[in-house]
Parts: structure tokens; sequence; C-alpha cells
């Protein structure tokens, strides 16, 4: 989440599907089933991808082997490989394995940070702190993104204030992270709102103002990321075949789908650097994986429009030339 965009691309998009998508649904893939997928989507072109999540397997079962996991996807050059961390023993885990970047989720909403990570909003600042202190002493090259989580609203809780947003932001901040993005956590946000919170965001925090994390619980997925792009943001997180959601928040389904995402902002003529054919090739990796599970997007079943050429297409046949 949140990583500078180069200037070869207009717009970063993070794929978080192996460990927000895997983590969602009960089948458990095989750890040689990851290493496919992931690969598929390095072919993509896709450059920043989390790949686990760092917590006690009798809790999430399907990253049990969240170290050979990242072990593997390290090894391909130039990937941006993060994996979330709720705590300070997941930090230390996940930058022992090599990672470059751990997402810390800091839930603006009192109820879901119970559920989610068993601490209080206040805890888990002080616990980006403690990630922070150990990160500057042990690998000061590893980036730290605190997310705010349920930052539009919440399953368990209902209305968030957008100042305890803005205050955990910024607090998080202070404790050390090197950026903080906003979550649609549960799929309540719509544009209108979008733009308000992250212009706020913005305002308050500056440049470490991270990624936009949305969800199309709603069907709104696809507007509330053009509308944080109409804000400036340039850096969304989502997953293949929109697999995912939360765990702990009740009816909070549906990350927004990569594919669908990459081909708006290729319509548009913003670059992702992402190749639009082989992101549908990197969905084979995943049926297999998870042959039982139902995966999403609109593109998939449609298909290209004919004609259809994005940028990353066209500068592929001209290198090709």
């Amino acid at each position: 989440m949140g990583t500078l965009v180069s200037s070869e691309v207009d717009v970063l998009i993070s794929e978080v599907g192996p460990r927000d998508g895997l983590q969602s649904v009960k089948s458990i893939m095989l750890t040689e089933d990851k290493f496919a997928w992931i690969d598929a989507l390095y072919a993509a072109g896709v450059r920043e991808i989390e790949a686990a999540s760092f917590v006690p397997a009798k809790l999430l079962p399907q990253m049990a082997d969240a170290e050979l996991v990242v072990k593997h996807a390290v090894t391909l050059p130039g990937l941006i490989v993060m994996a979330l961390v709720p705590n300070l023993k997941g930090a230390e885990a996940a930058i022992r394995a090599g990672v470059h970047k751990v997402t810390i989720p800091v839930s603006a909403s009192a109820a879901h940070s119970l559920a989610n990570v068993r601490k209080t909003r206040e805890e888990m600042v002080k616990e980006v702190e403690k990630i922070a202190t150990f990160r500057n002493e042990q690998a000061p090259n590893v980036k730290i993104e605190a997310g705010i989580a349920t930052a539009f609203g919440c399953t368990l809780q209902g209305l968030v204030l957008e100042d305890d947003v803005i205050r955990l932001a910024a607090e998080v901040i202070r404790a050390g992270a090197d950026q903080s993005g906003l979550s649609d956590t549960t799929g309540y946000a719509n544009p209108a709102q979008i733009k308000r919170l992250f212009r706020r965001l913005q305002a308050e925090i500056g440049s470490k103002a991270g990624a936009a994390h949305l969800h199309n619980t709603r069907g709104l997925g696809l507007a509330n990321c053009l509308a944080a792009f109409e804000v400036g943001v340039h850096s969304f997180d989502s997953s293949l075949g929109g697999l995912g959601g939360c765990p702990y928040a009740p009816g909070a389904s549906g990350n927004v789908v990569t594919e669908d995402l990459v081909f708006m902002f290729e319509a548009m003529g913003i670059k992702t650097g992402i190749d639009l054919e082989k992101l549908f090739e990197a969905r084979k990796p995943l049926q297999k994986g998870l042959p039982r599970e139902t995966i999403y997007g609109m593109l998939p079943e449609a298909g290209l429009p004919k004609g259809f050429f994005s940028s990353t297409n066209q500068a592929r046949s001209v290198h090709e030339r």
C-alpha cells in the first residue's frame, strides 16, 4: 500500500489477493500454487504484492506458509513484497523473511479493532511505535504503512467519526509509520465521502498519505477508486478475481477486482504497467489453487473491447518491433 509511483506508470496497482483474498476464504491454497499465482501476477506486470500476513497459524491456517511465500516472492526482480502484521512479533517474523514493507491495520472503529486484532485503537498506535523502533534498529530500509481500517463505516459499530480517522492517521505517523492510507474495510464508502476524507488526510499528513484500499461490497468499488484518483491518490489495493474481504467484519465481502480496476485506468489512458491479457492468464493458477471458490470480474466475463489497446500493450508492441 502506498509505495511511491514510478515514472513509468501513472498509478500503482498493489495486488492484495495472496493475503487479503486468501485469508477470507475457507479453502487453503497449497504453497506451490501460491508460488505459481504470484509468478503469474508478476509476469503480467504487477510490481507490488501483499504476499502474506504473519499471524498465528491457529487463527489463520491459510497463512501458515507466510515465510515460504515471502521468501519466494522476494526472488522476483523489482517486485515490492509486503506483508500484513498485527503486532511486533509478526513484524519481526516478516522482516526476517525479507519483506520490503509491512502493513499494519489500525482500525478507526473501536469495536472492529478489538474483533480484528484484540487490541484497542490506542494499543495499536503503541504497537506501531514498537514496530517502528524495531525497524529503525534492525532493518531501516523496510517501509511501514499503518492503514486506517473501517475508515468509512463499520458493520460492528456503525458510524465511524471522520475526526477519529484523521486523528489516528496523524498518530500513527507520529509513532513512526512512513505512510497511512484509508481502507473501506466494510464497503460502506461513497465517492463524495472518499473525496472528502482523502482530502482531509492529505491536508493532515501531506506526502505521507498512502493508498486507497477499497471494497466493492455495495457495487461502488470502481467509482470510489476513480473518486480517490481525482483527489490525488495514485496507489490502489485490489484483488485478482475480487477475492477477499475481512473475516472479522460481518458482510465485508469483495475487494475491488484487479482486472476491472486496471481496465478502467488503462481505458482512460492512465498507465498501470500491467498487461491485461497476461492478467487474465493469472486467473488460471488462482482457479487451480482454489477450485471450489467463486471468483469475480466484469471484464474477464465480457472480454476486452474490439480494437482496445492499453498503454502497456502499445509499449510492448513498440519494443517488440
